[in-house]
């Protein structure tokens, strides 16, 4: 994998700063004016798949009542970027979301692992598609643990 250009990571960071903004702030439809009219977005977790911008704001809204009494944010880091070609970018990155009670108690979701297909759309970048994967213990530490177990045993 290449890096992107300085001109195209500041693009897709911004994005995904203002797209997060939206999010976090419960701007639903703003939210989902992000994503393409016929977007995807793939909660592989769950088996659940949104198509289309008015799925989503759908989905978003049967959710908001979880979120009526805190503050969202949405930690997103480690991205890595692929320019497929001068329309398309392929990112994935780690998400971390935190609410905040009124008392100023954090809590926090699981932590996911996404993918996605960002374009560009008369001149800015909206996402074509989201797969999101929440984080699971890797096989490789549950092997790990299990035989340090059975070692001690």
């Amino acid at each position: 994998m290449s890096p992107v250009s300085v001109t195209t990571y500041i693009e897709v960071k911004t994005f995904y700063a203002l797209q997060m903004r939206l999010l976090d702030a419960l701007d639903i439809e703003g939210y989902a004016a992000t994503f393409t009219v016929d977007g995807i977005t793939d909660h592989a977790h769950r088996g659940e798949k949104v198509v289309g911008r008015a799925q989503l704001i759908a989905g978003a809204n049967a959710a908001l009542p979880r979120y009526a009494n805190g503050a969202v944010r949405h930690w997103n880091d480690h991205y890595l970027m692929e320019e497929v070609d001068e329309n398309t970018i392929n990112v994935s990155y780690c998400s971390l979301v935190t609410r905040t009670d009124k008392a100023g108690t954090v809590t926090f979701e699981p932590t996911f692992f996404i993918e996605d297909v960002l374009v560009r759309v008369d001149g800015g970048l909206q996402a074509k598609s989201r797969t999101i994967h929440r984080d699971e213990p890797s096989p490789v530490a549950i092997a790990a643990a299990a035989a340090a177990q059975k070692g001690a045993a």
